[in-house]
């Protein structure tokens, strides 16, 4: 079965390159061209992935995300020409699996689209649903985590981090592994914003963020998760 993509882009031209190139790729394409289009499509016929630019009339590609990742766990790789470490933040934080800044190459976004598509059916393909550690539960179905019974509000980064640590508990990562591995292998950012997100997941799993008892600095290398299970 071909796998179905939404591109979004108010650029027709843009569009209708993107659409020429990943079709010769195998894959099945749909077109919007401003926000509500784009939110139409996903909910009525459930693309696979959504290539999704940044500027668009009626609702804004950040607006899209936003709602779009409260609604399902579409991978959604982001077009944009704001090329600052805060828009590329930004748009990370609220959900997009990737990014790819303007001018770019027809060919590097199909490569893109076979990475995310590739990296999203492994971890679906691998492991248990769910975990436990002590009071802590973390559904990778679902992508949601619970401390003692309550819902836990992490941002989709924040979950990623947690998700990462807790399939490998006891494995210390480098920062800079976390940083591709939650912001993709061709984000250029800084290895400082991996401990922003470790701080902010820290404050809502910790009993005492101070001292940490699941997510664990590794002085010199970077972070790990608590092996020990009956951690309360």
């Amino acid at each position: 079965m071909k796998h179905k993509i939404v591109v979004v882009d108010d650029d027709a031209k843009t569009a209708d390159l993107l659409r020429l190139y990943l079709e010769k790729d195998g894959y099945q394409v749909l077109l919007a061209y401003d926000g509500r289009q784009a939110l139409d499509l996903a909910r009525q016929r459930r693309p696979d992935l959504i290539l999704l630019d940044l500027m668009l009339p009626a609702v804004d590609g950040l607006d899209v995300c936003r709602i779009l990742r409260a609604e399902s766990n579409i991978p959604i790789i982001m077009l944009t020409a704001k090329t600052t470490e805060e828009d590329t933040l930004l748009g990370l934080d609220l959900g997009a699996d990737d990014y790819i800044t303007k001018p770019f190459s027809p060919r590097e976004v199909v490569a893109r689209v076979r990475t995310v598509l590739r990296r999203v059916h492994e971890e679906q393909d691998k492991g248990p649903s769910e975990v436990r550690f002590g009071e802590l539960v973390v559904d990778f179905v679902s992508h949601e985590a619970r401390l003692h019974g309550a819902p836990l509000h992490l941002t989709p980064k924040e979950f990623k981090l947690l998700e990462i640590f807790a399939k490998e508990p006891g494995r210390a990562f480098t920062r800079l592994e976390l940083l591709e591995r939650v912001f993709g292998l061709d984000y250029e950012g800084f290895e400082r914003t991996v401990d922003v997100h470790v701080m902010n997941l820290r404050k809502k799993i910790e009993r005492a963020a101070g001292r940490p008892s699941y997510v664990q600095t590794v002085y010199g290398v970077g972070y790990k998760f608590v092996e020990d299970k009956d951690v309360a």
